[in-house]
């Protein structure tokens, strides 16, 4: 099955990066729970071989950012199964601290994890994907749309994702090739547990539950994301039922970024 055509992801080659923990998972084990021919791509094998263990997806170590590793990664991918039809790029980290605390090295390694893995492995999937008339979806984060305190470097690699998305949408829809975004708030991930490990250390809170449920005291949903909700839209995205959409930022975030920022206090004030 090609591009737009149909709603089903059975049969479809997806491509998921940094697909051995949180997102990337649950992202594999949706892909795959319908039916989908899926590779998770990391740097880290034990992680990869963990949700070949229980999704069965195909593991694939390489780096994202570096062109020779990500070409050979999705040659691996067209030699096994002869297409690439989704390609997700989730790979990110890196990042926290403000500019002034962000030295050379940092600000290299931030961009490197939040930007330049999705250009590296987009543009060196974008003939098999051309051919498919497939799909990529980009994983930003609220962080790509407003900023956190003291994540400078993940902060300008989320926006700039964001401008990845709608050049790729721009030059590649007329070859058939759909790229969104998404932008999730706070997910219940490893990453994000170590977060509220710490927050919860610093704030004299009792428990990673106490510091999920203080973060997202202001959002209107009042709790984090599951993994598996985050998922369940890059699906959507990287089907045919999202036909007429490229180049849309989809917000997955509880409902974050529609909180007037000024008015919280009345909100605390129980007005």
């Amino acid at each position: 099955m090609t591009g737009s055509i149909g709603s089903t992801v059975a049969g479809r080659v997806v491509v998921i990066t940094g697909g051995g923990t949180g997102i990337g998972a649950a992202i594999a084990e949706r892909y795959a729970a319908e039916g989908a021919h899926v590779v998770v791509v990391g740097r880290r094998v034990e992680p990869l071989r963990e949700v070949e263990r229980t999704v069965g997806a195909h593991p694939v170590v390489a780096d994202a950012a570096d062109t020779d590793s990500a070409r050979a990664a999705v040659a691996e991918v067209l030699s096994k199964y002869g297409r690439l039809d989704v390609l997700v790029a989730n790979a990110g980290g890196h990042g926290f601290s403000s500019v002034g605390d962000t030295d050379d090295a940092g600000w290299e390694a931030s961009l490197r994890a939040n930007l330049t893995t999705a250009f590296t492995m987009a543009r060196e999937s974008l003939p098999a994907l051309i051919e498919a008339k497939g799909q990529i979806v980009i994983v930003s984060s609220l962080a790509g749309l407003f900023a956190g305190p003291s994540v400078a470097g993940y902060t300008v690699g989320k926006h700039a994702l964001i401008g990845l998305t709608r050049s790729l949408a721009r030059d590649y829809g007329r070859h058939g090739v759909r790229v969104n975004a998404i932008c999730p708030g706070w997910v219940q991930t490893p990453m994000a547990d170590d977060e509220m490990d710490e927050f919860a250390s610093h704030a004299g809170l009792d428990s990673r539950e106490e510091a999920y449920a203080t973060v997202t005291a202001d959002v209107p949903l009042r709790r984090p994301a599951h993994p598996s909700e985050i998922a369940s839209v890059v699906r959507f995205l990287g089907s045919g039922e999202s036909s007429y959409i490229t180049g849309a930022v989809i917000v997955a975030d509880g409902g974050s970024h529609v909180v007037d920022l000024p008015t919280i206090a009345f909100d605390h004030a129980g007005m």
